[in-house]
């Protein structure tokens, strides 16, 4: 994607948000952390590149500067919107420890954020998890849903065999109160596209968040549900499109389909990561048709860039490479191998629920 493109997005401006008086306006993000491991090894987890004597020689100093670099942009989306997330899904982190550690940064600490995560089968040793404010999200459920291929659509390219010894981010799916409705958030990390495989997992990947979504609207009836992660497809791949019934326009959503704003922005220039030079948003959230045609007065999805734009991926000048061979991209925390003292390789993204 050429360059200009990304300037072109980087310079639209997001309409600021107002938090004032009895009406209630959410903030509802997503952010890959993009390996955010401590330095100590998680026993039966391939993560020995990240221990001081492994290949990054990640010492307590780099794990130190990862924590502060993560709190800050959390805290500058915070600065922007002159109000903290309600509620911010995370990926790549190794264990609650690291959760636990990136909460109590004084960048951060007052936001009081708590924390939902269990402990998958990825084999690398990363998860997903939630981060949320009590004092605005009551979590009455959780569950870690396992990626499986049963009752599956799906016309998958693996063998049985290895079907068996596939193992992946398990799904996070988290059910409480925001804002005295009923929510439901999924927090995906959808299997990688390394080797340019993996196009049938994320589609399945999909496909259980569908599944497991339309389980939830048929018990709970009016509930509202936000699906987020990094979905390491766009939201015009099938996965996104087909298995999450996904639909770009409003007007078009059904009442078992899902709005996604980030193809409307993906379609106008906007890049959450570049991958192999192309600008992607792979860092998607989608919301359900009852936050879409919600009853006057209560929480839905609202525009907050430009206008007319339902989600924002945000990046400030510190957040992005300057100079070299990844100009404007994200600047990362390794660059070719060495520590550059970065952020991550994907930019946060976010959307906006309000009775306003």
């Amino acid at each position: 994607m050429k360059k200009t493109l990304f300037f072109l997005a980087a310079i639209l401006v997001a309409v600021p948000l107002s938090f004032a008086g009895p009406k209630k306006s959410y903030v509802i993000g997503f952010y890959n952390l993009e390996n955010l491991f401590d330095t100590y090894h998680d026993d039966g987890k391939n993560g020995y590149e990240y221990l001081p004597d492994g290949a990054n020689e990640w010492t307590e100093v780099k794990y130190e500067k990862k924590l502060h670099n993560m709190a800050t942009v959390i805290r500058a989306m915070k600065e922007d919107n002159k109000v903290w997330h309600a509620i911010l899904g995370v990926s790549e982190i190794e264990n609650r420890h690291v959760l636990e550690d990136l909460v109590a940064q004084p960048e951060i600490a007052e936001a009081n954020y708590q924390i939902v995560h269990y402990d998958g089968p990825d084999r690398r040793g990363v998860d997903v998890a939630l981060f949320y404010r009590p004092e605005l999200f009551q979590v009455l459920e959780s569950r870690s849903i396992p990626f499986t291929f049963e009752n599956s659509e799906v016309k998958f390219e693996l063998t049985k065999e290895e079907q068996e010894n596939f193992r992946t981010r398990d799904i996070l799916m988290v059910r409480g109160m925001l804002g005295g409705e009923m929510f439901a958030f999924f927090v995906a990390h959808l299997p990688s596209r390394l080797g340019g495989k993996g196009t049938d997992t994320r589609s399945r990947g999909g496909e259980i968040m569908y599944q497991e979504s339309m389980k939830l609207m048929e018990q709970y009836p009016g509930i509202k549900i936000v699906a987020m992660g990094d979905m390491n497809d766009n939201p015009t791949d099938p996965s996104m499109a087909v298995y999450m019934h996904g639909k770009e326009n409003i007007a078009d959503v059904g009442p078992k389909d899902f709005f996604s704003p980030f193809v409307s922005m993906l379609k106008n220039g906007y890049g959450s990561l570049a991958y192999r030079g192309e600008w992607n948003i792979y860092d998607i959230l989608m919301v359900n048709s009852n936050l879409v045609n919600a009853p006057k007065g209560s929480l839905k999805v609202v525009p907050i860039v430009q206008k007319k734009f339902y989600g924002r991926i945000f990046h400030k000048p510190f957040m992005v490479q300057q100079e070299g061979q990844y100009k404007d991209q994200p600047l990362r925390t390794f660059s070719n191998g060495v520590f550059v003292n970065g952020y991550s390789d994907h930019f946060p993204t976010y959307i906006v629920v309000s009775n306003k």
